[in-house]
């Protein structure tokens, strides 16, 4: 697989597709439209990579950050996203403003997405929120918030055996505050009213 690719920026289309030149091999490369706007022609560029393979073809993906590609890869692992609508929702969204959207279930957020409607993003909603692990965003602050008593709550959850998805599910809407005692005492109460 290719991860990662520096070269020339031989050319750039509109459509979001770049032509990046490594050693004598032209790489066609479809990028995010702020990626695209970072490249310059004839400037030596890097890119992250994804390979997206399809029974008819076989297609490349860059980013100029990790960060960014990782983002990519959780997106088009959720039903219904293929490659084009992860790379349209990172255009209008980076990384750390989709964490924030979907930490605050901002529906309309993601609906600015072309060919996403409401629906699919009520959906998109649920399935990111455990493909992007944010249980744990500071909405205010984009910072950790409170993770330490968190991960306490968390580790004592699974440890008693619930399973992954219901101590998210229960984290995720319990209050940012509060002693580590405090939020097991509450997470057991919600989960008892749900078996």
């Amino acid at each position: 697989m290719i991860g990662s690719l520096r070269g020339t920026v031989i050319e750039r289309t509109l459509g979001g597709e770049v032509l990046v030149e490594v050693g004598g091999v032209g790489y066609r490369v479809n990028v995010p439209s702020s990626t695209l706007s970072q490249l310059e022609i004839g400037a030596v560029g890097f890119l992250f990579t994804h390979l997206h393979v399809r029974e008819d073809a076989m297609v490349l993906y860059g980013f100029l950050s990790r960060v960014e590609r990782d983002t990519f890869e959780a997106l088009i692992g959720v039903s219904g996203i293929g490659p084009k609508l992860g790379v349209a929702m990172l255009a209008i969204h980076p990384p750390h403003a989709l964490r924030r959207v979907v930490a605050e279930d901002d529906v309309e957020s993601l609906c600015l997405v072309p060919g996403v409607g409401k629906r699919t993003a009520q959906r998109l909603l649920i399935e990111l929120k455990s493909k992007l692990d944010i249980e744990e965003i500071d909405i205010t602050a984009g910072l950790a918030s409170n993770g330490s008593v968190r991960s306490d709550v968390r580790e004592a959850l699974t440890a008693m055996g619930f399973g992954i998805d219901e101590v998210r599910e229960v984290l995720s809407s319990m209050p940012s505050d509060g002693t580590a005692e405090e939020l097991l005492r509450d997470a057991l109460k919600q989960l008892a009213r749900r078996s």
